[in-house]
């Protein structure tokens, strides 16, 4: 793990705990705008000590910044979970990987497993304030659109820096 690969994770955790915080709450629940974020720097840096340490980072500072009564814990259960997962599916998609269409549908299921695993460890540890099912309709899936859309903005708009400031991304060398 370089010091190019740990600014970069720093800068895209710091853009994420802006997201979460500015992020409003729908039904007691805020979609979850930092996981768009975790699930770039995973994509430019996949090696496992990235993942894992940006996952725990992500989780913490999702804890902190949380609006849900009782959030903090799923929170941190919830972003290492989501971090492998989505890194398994990535290296899973290793000849398409770089396409936009793989990237927005990683994003989908990265969230999908995200606010399921987020709802399901609550429920066991805080009450939900509201049924699964409505904050299910009224959290997750407003991320998933947000997210996809997120990543299927972002993600050129970051192969393109990388591009013309000559950094090259892990990705592109795993290849």
């Amino acid at each position: 793990m370089n010091t190019k690969n740990l600014v970069i994770l720093a800068l895209l955790a710091g853009i994420g705990v802006v997201l979460h915080t500015v992020t409003p709450n729908f039904f007691g629940i805020k979609p979850d705008m930092m996981l768009a974020m975790m699930f770039l720097g995973i994509i430019l840096v996949p090696e496992i000590k990235s993942v894992l340490l940006l996952s725990i980072v992500t989780g913490v500072l999702s804890a902190l910044t949380t609006g849900f009564p009782g959030g903090q814990i799923p929170n941190i259960i919830d972003k290492p979970i989501t971090a492998l997962v989505f890194f398994g599916l990535f290296l899973a998609l290793k000849k398409y990987r770089n396409s936009i269409v793989s990237v927005g549908v990683l994003s989908a299921l990265g969230t999908l497993v995200s606010g399921t695993v987020f709802l399901a460890s609550a429920y066991f540890i805080a009450e939900l304030p509201k049924s699964f099912a409505v904050l299910f309709a009224a959290g997750v899936l407003p991320a998933i659109a947000l997210n996809t859309a997120i990543m299927v903005i972002l993600y050129p708009i970051a192969q393109s820096i990388f591009k013309r400031t000559k950094i090259t991304p892990a990705s592109v060398i795993q290849k």
